[in-house]
């Protein structure tokens, strides 16, 4: 997607620019002849996603906390947008360590909406999640019809759409919210406990491990590659759309995948390089807690409103994704 007449030259803030979804942003803006700020405190992101950046003269890296207020101001001093991408994500980390994903999530947003108000930027696009959907059991998922939050986490992506609807209301700001649903990708971290599903057993997989799905496999995901939360971002920066601005849109690829069904895709892709990950027998675990057993979204407002079509469905993306591991993984 060629944005780069609208934004060239735009001097655009990443924060959390060094994570899996910020790092191929940056890259994405800089492909688009913007100036790149990246705002990072390296908690969960990694330098090396974005080393090959950093030679790059429209590129500037700040290491900073979105927790501190004066970091914030720093990093959007000058500049035209905000992409806000920063939080501490996994709903089992956020019940573990509530308070650390309130602080980051919630204060550490409000911190930035300030700053980005005090700036004057012109948009400020936001990192939401489908998890904000909690216990409505509608499918596909409709913006305007949420449930009850099931985690610390989704309480606070919750809570930035509420901030954020504020700012627009009482300061005037114009502010996107993207619902984020299950993104996979290059760059997307295998290690640690918290570790997302894809790029989880995709590393096991490819060592002959045996994958753990939690419960019978029959729990369903919107699974979203990466290439398409970047258009999104693109698209919500760019919009001209009065109606388009200071509402949430869901960033998906509006189909449904089972995990049994990932699974399968997932060794059909790596045993064009490997054969015997064929035949890797895969174990089942106890379902585990905060998780929804089904999720998928209607991306109708998203066509409407920012003119998204989806580029990369399920399977383009998951043999994108696997050659790219399969090359840094072995």
């Amino acid at each position: 997607m060629n944005v780069s007449h609208v934004l060239s030259n735009s001097k655009i803030l990443v924060t959390g620019g060094a994570g899996f979804i910020g790092s191929n942003l940056c890259e994405e803006l800089l492909n688009q002849n913007c100036q790149v700020v990246c705002l990072d405190n390296f908690s969960t992101g990694n330098i090396y996603n974005i080393l090959h950046l950093m030679q790059h003269d429209a590129f500037k890296l700040i290491a900073g906390d979105i927790r501190n207020p004066e970091d914030c101001k720093r990093a959007v001093g000058g500049v035209d947008y905000v992409l806000h991408e920063a939080a501490l994500g996994s709903v089992p980390r956020s019940l573990h360590d509530p308070a650390t994903t309130n602080d980051v999530n919630i204060s550490g947003f409000l911190n930035m909406l300030i700053a980005a108000r005090d700036a004057q930027v012109k948009r400020f696009v936001y990192a939401a999640s489908s998890s904000t959907y909690g216990d409505s059991e509608t499918l596909p998922k409709e913006e305007d019809v949420i449930g009850k939050p099931l985690s610390p986490y989704a309480v606070t992506k919750y809570v930035n759409e509420l901030y954020a609807d504020v700012f627009a209301r009482t300061y005037g700001m114009e502010c996107i919210g993207l619902r984020y649903f299950n993104v996979f990708g290059k760059r997307q971290d295998p290690n640690g406990a918290y570790a997302a599903v894809i790029p989880l057993f995709v590393k096991k997989l490819i060592h002959h491990e045996s994958p753990v799905i939690n419960g019978d496999g029959e729990y369903s995901r919107d699974f979203t590659y990466i290439k398409n939360v970047v258009q999104m971002n693109l698209l919500a920066l760019t919009t001209i759309d009065r109606e388009a601005v200071n509402t949430v849109y869901n960033t998906a690829c509006g189909e449904r995948t089972t995990l049994n069904q990932l699974v399968n895709s997932l060794k059909v892709s790596l045993s064009k390089y490997d054969p015997a990950i064929a035949e890797i027998k895969i174990k089942h675990g106890p379902n585990r807690l905060g998780d929804i057993p089904h999720s998928l979204a209607s991306i109708e407002k998203a066509r409407t409103f920012l003119g998204y079509a989806p580029e990369y469905n399920m399977e383009d993306g998951i043999r994108e994704a696997v050659e790219w591991y399969w090359e840094n993984l072995k």
